[in-house]
């Protein structure tokens, strides 16, 4: 029997760093959304453990047990054959080898494969797992165990660029000058896109300024998304976002940016409103 599993781009449409723990771990309230593209995933039971990554993003991704979804299925107690399509790029703020492990968790629930309460072990993974394991928008805090559904949500047309350039997560918090700033303001559901706009304009990314100083270019790819609605980074860096008035003008503004930057990463695509998953 094969599992299948997809692992959409998670995106921070908003980050505050809200304080640090004695541990070192850092306080984080932020409004996560998932989009229409991601990493794909099979698995197949098997005595063993094995791996294999393919796709354009491939390259440099541990084939082992450092790999996160690896780690998952020893930690839901299976074990197979795990091939892995790497779309996303690295380094880019979007979930990374987070995302494919709770993809992995997802999709052994879906199919009762493995043991649940091992499963939700599977969830100390990283902190990035337990949002990433609904598609669903969702508010997330402490140091992303507190996780609440935002709804309603509008479905958004957005535009993802990722200038070629990883971001390591560890040098971005350490460019970071403050560590307790202001919660987001309450976000109890949005009742359409100029809503959900005008909302995240009185909002921020707390790592958006020492990302840029880590990787100035950066400020480029947030230049070019200048005739967005808005424009923001997400997570810790360094894929932007904009969001569009409609799924044509984002289309327009992706080919626009990669006619002027060919090495890099652009995608057209939309968020998911609710729970979902894609049909291919």
């Amino acid at each position: 029997m094969t599992i299948e599993g997809f692992a959409p781009a998670k995106i921070n449409l908003s980050l505050h760093v809200t304080g640090q723990r004695e541990d070192g771990y850092h306080l984080l309230d932020s409004l996560v959304v998932f989009a229409a593209v991601g990493d794909r995933l099979w698995f197949d039971v098997a005595p063993v453990m094995s791996m294999e990554i393919t796709g354009p993003f491939a390259s440099g991704v541990p084939a082992d047990a450092r790999n996160l979804v690896w780690r998952a299925a020893e930690t839901a107690g299976v074990t197979g054959h795990i091939r892995l399509e790497k779309n996303l790029p690295h380094g880019a703020g979007l979930g990374g080898g987070s995302a494919d492990a709770a993809a992995l968790l997802r999709s052994l629930s879906k199919g009762q494969v493995g043991d649940p309460i091992n499963m939700q072990a599977g969830l100390s993974l990283g902190a990035d797992v337990p949002v990433c394991v609904s598609t669903a928008p969702q508010r997330m805090r402490g140091i992303g165990e507190v996780l609440d559904d935002v709804q309603p949500f509008p479905q958004c047309a957005i535009v993802m660029v990722n200038p070629a350039v990883p971001v390591p997560t560890g040098p971005v918090f350490q460019q970071l000058g403050r560590k307790d700033n202001p919660a987001m303001a309450s976000c109890d559901g949005f009742a359409d896109a100029k809503d959900l706009v005008l909302w995240l304009g009185q909002q921020r990314n707390d790592l958006q300024p020492p990302a840029c100083a880590v990787a100035p270019t950066i400020h480029v790819a947030l230049e070019a998304l200048e005739d967005a609605l808005l424009a923001r980074m997400s997570g810790s860096g360094s894929t932007c976002f904009g969001i569009y008035p409609d799924e044509a003008a984002a289309d327009a503004a992706a080919q626009r940016i990669q006619r002027a930057q060919p090495d890099w990463w652009v995608v057209s695509t939309v968020t998911f409103a609710a729970d979902a998953q894609p049909s291919s």
